[in-house]
């Protein structure tokens, strides 16, 4: 593994897979929202843009097409 970021609460390190881990000043792994959250804050990570449903907005337009209807 190698060290990608260190500061006085974590390290994070980039496994040969791509991924990466987080240590916790106490050597200790940390996981989980913890460790996503540290990631995020390091622009390691990009948050997921939601896709708009395709569901929903078919459903809108048939209630307002029906609305003009009557």
């Amino acid at each position: 593994m190698k060290v990608v970021k260190k500061s006085a609460e974590y390290t994070v390190f980039k496994r040969r897979d791509g991924r990466y881990a987080v240590r916790g000043s106490n050597a200790k792994w940390i996981n989980g929202d913890a460790k996503v959250e540290i990631l995020y804050k390091e622009a390691l990570l990009k948050k997921p843009e939601p896709k708009p449903e395709p569901a929903a907005e078919e459903a809108a337009e048939e209630s307002t097409e029906e609305g003009d209807a009557e």
